[in-house]
């Protein structure tokens, strides 16, 4: 599709309706067809312009919903799964904290826009190249950024677990690439041989390879593993706190830890408390609740905060209307009675209009009744009972369920952001003229790691660097064996149970070796620190990650040769 440029400029919109490989995965706006169709080409220039300032709005969508929405149900769930944020007990607590539920919000985009490239034999390689890519941003750029906002001694246990199973995971991958196609056995972990022989008709040997033991199988083994660990470790601490191990240094006391910003301490008037208590009517409350301003900050504050907090504000006022969030660390929990019965109307709304870009919702139930207007008739019902059988003052037995609902609504609209975020890069890229290669190393794995990034700094921004740090080997595990293992099982038939996977650069070849190579740098000197991340340590994954760009993009360029396989 990036050939368009090459043609003349009355050429444009014809061809970029006429070729399928112009046809944005997902999303709700056609960025193609609005740059090349909408626009005349001697607005060319505007419309990159308009695109650059959505593109940076997008990146405003991202920080806001993983800052005030995702990180505090995420909080708020792991309080009622008796995860404490202590950091006593913070390393045998926050691995299945981060393989589970940031992993799944984080690896949505990963997961989903991995299943489409695998859908077509030609965007195969597309998609290892994204998770190559991702794989490498995250574990260099995100984990090497959290080092530097915050240092922290990391768990040593479950550190070298991860690695472990991530390195795994990146060598059973190199496997398929080299032998060029995924059968169902290493998709789904049917078989767990490893390296044998099969005896043909006649006597004759072959030889067959089959990795041990397959992407989804290998991410169940590791799941399992997390709940085995930390099983055991809590039954150690049963009888006091574990000694530490020769690496694994003395954990500080519960009064190092810093307080976790709460989700609307300060922006939503909480810091202004009346005195006395006074019962205010559901009007007051739903308006106090939906307002994204206090005015007495905003009087005291300077300029640049309150331009900022302006293109802020429509998208804080969209999430208060559709996220709910619960708060552990207030008094009633952050209850706002009909704020929160309109979330039980909005929030599945929410999910089914922007899961699948809305094909789901808009589906109509025996070509009849739209699958959106059950699920409004359902969640009126729901939240009529719920306002009915509540009061304003106090929050029922059942307010922690609004902790998952705001969970998966956050995740909901990272991944709608991050699909609209993946889109437009992709349009920049056809504009400028680069290749799909280039294009899934670069801008498709930088789009799909943006949810990891926001919520992964801010987490550590706020006080919890070694869950954001066990999210970036966590969650990307869940990227590559669920991303390829789901993505090439859902291709696969009775028929023609294997998925051909050719590399068609030696790119790809570059990607995995970089990858391996950041996972044993870390596997080799987190150790040596005695696990005592520190700024030195982040500066030299970015210093790697950047290096690795340039060799990426110099052999893209055919500036510099590797032979393949």
């Amino acid at each position: 599709c990036w050939e368009v440029r090459k043609h003349n400029s009355s050429e444009w919109c014809h061809f970029i309706r006429s070729n399928p490989d112009c046809r944005l995965d997902g999303g709700f706006l056609d960025y193609l067809d609005g740059v090349f169709c909408v626009f005349p080409p001697r607005l060319l220039p505007l419309a990159v312009t308009l695109y650059a300032l959505w593109l940076l709005y997008l990146f405003i969508i991202l920080s806001v919903t993983a800052e005030k929405f995702f990180c505090p149900n995420l909080s708020a769930i792991s309080t009622n799964l008796k995860l404490s944020h202590n950091v006593a007990v913070f390393s045998l607590t926050s691995p299945l904290h981060g393989v589970t539920f940031l992993a799944f919000g984080n690896g949505a985009p990963d997961v989903f826009s991995a299943v489409v490239a695998f859908s077509d034999p030609r965007t195969a390689g597309l998609a290892i190249g994204a998770i190559f890519g991702a794989g490498v941003f995250v574990t260099t750029m995100v984990a090497g950024g959290i080092a530097l906002v915050k240092p922290f001694t990391a768990a040593s246990r479950p550190f070298l677990r991860d690695v472990i199973f991530y390195m795994t995971a990146v060598f059973l991958t190199f496997v398929v690439l080299y032998l060029g196609r995924i059968r169902l056995g290493e998709a789904l972990g049917e078989r767990c041989g490893s390296w044998g022989w099969w005896e043909q008709p006649g006597g004759a040997m072959t030889p067959h390879h089959s990795p041990l033991p397959g992407y989804l199988g290998l991410y169940v083994f590791y799941v399992l593993t997390v709940v085995l660990c930390t099983w055991i470790h809590r039954r150690q601490r049963g009888d006091g706190l574990a000694p530490p191990g020769p690496w694994e240094p003395e954990m500080p006391t519960d009064a190092e830890e810093p307080e976790p910003s709460g989700t609307n301490s300060g922006d939503y008037g909480e810091e202004y408390r009346p005195l006395l208590p006074s019962r205010e009517t559901s009007l007051r409350i739903l308006t106090t609740a939906l307002s994204p301003l206090d005015y007495r900050k905003w009087r005291r504050k300077p300029w640049y905060w309150r331009l900022f907090k302006a293109f802020k504000v429509p998208v804080e006022l969209v999430l208060l209307l559709t996220v709910p969030v619960v708060d552990p660390d207030k008094d009633d929990l952050n209850w706002k009675r009909p704020l929160n019965c309109l979330h039980i109307l909005t929030s599945p709304l929410l999910c089914i209009l922007t899961l699948k870009s809305g094909a789901y919702g808009l589906y109509q139930i025996q070509g009849v009744f739209p699958v959106w207007g059950l699920v409004t008739l359902v969640a009126s019902a729901l939240a009529l009972i719920v306002f009915i059988t509540t009061s304003n003052e106090e929050p029922p037995k059942y307010h922690c369920v609004f902790a998952f609902l705001g969970f998966l609504a956050s995740a909901m609209w990272i991944n709608a952001a991050a699909t609209e975020l993946v889109n437009i890069l992709r349009t920049l890229g056809i504009i400028f003229q680069l290749s799909n290669t280039v294009l899934g190393l670069t801008l498709l794995a930088w789009g799909n790691s943006i949810g990891d990034t926001f919520s992964d700094l801010t987490m550590a921004r706020q006080g919890y660097p070694r869950m954001a740090f066990s999210a970036c080997f966590g969650g990307i595990i869940f990227n590559i064996l669920v991303g390829v293992g789901l993505g090439c099982l859902l291709q696969m038939s009775s028929s023609q149970p294997l998925v051909k996977l050719e590399p068609d650069s030696p790119l790809v070849w570059v990607l995995a070796g970089a990858l391996g190579l950041s996972l044993v740098f870390s596997f080799m000197t987190v150790p040596a620190q005695c696990f005592q991340l520190g700024r030195a340590y982040g500066a030299c994954l970015i210093a790697y990650y950047l290096v690795f760009l340039c060799v990426a993009l110099l052999t893209e360029f055919r500036v510099i040769h590797f032979s393949t396989p």
